[in-house]
């Protein structure tokens, strides 16, 4: 069975930016994920409340590199872990702190990216074996509240902010010590062109590159 929490760190360090192809439709999934891999991005997750969502994650399993993680996110049931295992994917990503199925994730070997808000539903995360934290909504939600949340997490955990962040967004959660960022609406949306999504990854990339690299920005 693969490793797919340490490939989910690994991918995470070499750019921690998660690709999230709501709406997108089977046909113009590989041309996308095309696009985004040029632009330098290694996650891939196609939320189940998309069009024919399994079609397209065996699509995208069957065509990209094998450092390249693909996923589902919207991940509610047991039964949807099965069936994203059955498929060798990598990423299993919830809205939501579902204990049930992030153990069955765990235990399928998949790399959990829950969902949370509160600090009850991120300890829970945690202590039931999530790879990683996704702060959901982190726009709404602002990066003082995900300051005093970091503060009761474990260190090693990962957060990253989901929910309202483009690139204009990266440098201050960057700032406060965030470990990645989900990008849906500001990356892919329903009729966007691969190569207008490639321009806007290679925007969202180098932004993440230049942020990471300035004195004073990274933590």
């Amino acid at each position: 069975m693969n490793d797919n929490p340490r490939a989910l760190q690994a991918a995470l360090a070499a750019c921690p930016l998660v690709a999230i192809l709501r709406g997108i439709r089977p046909e113009e999934v590989l041309p996308v994920a095309d696009a985004l891999i040029a632009s330098g991005l290694r996650l891939i997750e196609v939320p189940l409340n998309s069009p024919d969502p399994w079609d397209s994650i065996a699509r995208l399993k069957a065509h990209c590199p094998a450092d390249i993680l693909i996923g589902a996110g919207t991940v509610l049931s047991v039964q949807d872990v099965a069936r994203l295992a059955s498929l060798e994917a990598s990423l299993l990503v919830t809205p939501n702190t579902d204990v049930e199925v992030i153990l069955a994730g765990r235990d399928a070997g998949l790399a959990p990216l829950v969902g949370c808000m509160t600090p009850t539903e991120a300890l829970a995360a945690a202590r039931a074996g999530a790879s990683a934290l996704k702060l959901f909504p982190a726009g709404s939600l602002g990066i003082g509240y995900y300051r005093d949340l970091r503060a009761v997490l474990p260190a090693d955990l990962p957060v990253l902010a989901v929910g309202g962040i483009g690139v204009d967004e990266l440098a201050g959660w960057q700032a406060a010590g965030i470990a990645g960022f989900g990008l849906g609406g500001s990356l892919y949306a329903p009729g966007r062109s691969s190569d207008e999504v490639g321009r806007r990854g290679a925007a969202l990339v180098a932004e993440w590159h230049r942020v990471r690299a300035t004195p004073g920005m990274a933590t």
